[in-house]
């Protein structure tokens, strides 16, 4: 009999300890889906073995994650978009091979580097900052890859084109800051936008989780079937920024801003590469044709059925790509050498 007590005992400590995590996941999913979000960001870092550090500038601290060491191939910093963090680019550092020397770094303001009130949110003000972040953790002692996405992509142009040494090549992601060929559905919003005088909500920075999937369709050609749950998550997570996520939004399609990247085209001299979704709804493929017309000789990659979110959308092939290019660039400089 205390036989068959111990053994029941058995199963019901096995049954509790096997059912708590499973309790916790479901109410986290259910209660905390935005914690739930944060913890997957986290597993997700550590499996691909990307490290969270800091550098400090005189006061101002970026956060970043990084992995692997600088080697043969170039480094590679990686800029997002707006209103996004270091964390998007981990669909596509899964997919890049573990020796190579990788960073992803929150942009100013963004997630876990500094947001000050006086800061300059303007691609030139960012491109200042990035500078900033790369002297302090000294990237630019070997030229690198630089690598960016919409706005990450107008500010990593801008980048190359005031501190062209810093760069052995480069490629650009659905950038922003483009007079492209066609309007788009975005654009369409802006002009309603304009004409309210911007009394309407932007739908770049949702409030509610339909808010959320409506601009997940926007920016996205692939349709994604994302739970409720999770859609409340992603709102939660922004929620608390969208001050902030106005005032950058206001600045990028300001006057000095809105167009930054194609008024420094004529600088960029380093190797570009371009990869465009080709049903873009933020920001027109025609985009692509105008870089190649001011940079002949560019590098351009448009994929089908593919949308703004590029490195959503197409993580592995976008890798693959960013790869190619790298290398082709290195066999090209060491053969004319």
């Amino acid at each position: 009999m205390a036989a068959d007590l111990d053994v029941v005992n058995l199963f019901v400590i096995a049954g509790a300890t096997l059912a708590i995590p499973i309790v916790a996941f479901v109410a986290s999913f259910l209660l905390w889906p935005s914690a739930l979000i944060k913890v997957y960001h986290w597993y997700w870092r550590r499996t691909l073995g990307l490290q969270v550090r800091y550098a400090d500038c005189g006061g101002y601290r970026f956060c970043y994650s990084c992995r692997g060491k600088p080697g043969m191939r170039p480094s590679i910093l990686l800029l997002h978009s707006f209103s996004a963090h270091k964390d998007t680019w981990l669909t596509v550092v899964k997919y890049l091979p573990k020796h190579l020397h990788i960073l992803c770094v929150d942009m100013p303001g963004h997630e876990g580097t500094t947001r000050t009130t006086t800061d300059d949110y303007s691609i030139q003000g960012q491109v200042r900052r990035i500078r900033q972040f790369v002297e302090a953790i000294r990237l630019n002692r070997k030229p690198f890859h630089l690598v960016g996405t919409s706005m990450g992509g107008s500010v990593a142009g801008v980048y190359a084109a005031c501190y062209p040494s810093d760069i052995c090549s480069m490629t650009l992601i659905c950038p922003d800051g483009i007079k492209h060929l066609s309007e788009t559905k975005f654009d369409n919003h802006l002009q309603d936008l304009q004409y309210n005088q911007y009394t309407l909500n932007i739908p770049l920075i949702p409030t509610t989780p339909e808010e959320m999937e409506d601009m997940l369709k926007l920016c996205s050609h692939v349709r994604f079937k994302i739970p409720q749950q999770i859609l409340q998550g992603l709102v939660d997570v922004r929620l608390p920024h969208n001050e902030f996520y106005e005032e950058v939004f206001m600045e990028l399609i300001s006057e000095r801003s809105r167009y930054a990247l194609q008024e420094h085209l004529h600088l960029i001299s380093a190797p570009l590469q371009i990869i465009w979704g080709k049903k873009d709804q933020v920001v027109d493929v025609s985009g692509a044709a105008v870089i190649e017309k001011h940079i002949p000789g560019c590098r351009v990659d448009l994929l089908e059925n593919c949308g703004h979110s590029v490195v959503m959308e197409r993580p592995r092939q976008t890798a693959k790509l960013i790869l190619e290019f790298i290398i082709s660039k290195q066999n090209t400089t060491k053969k004319s050498s």
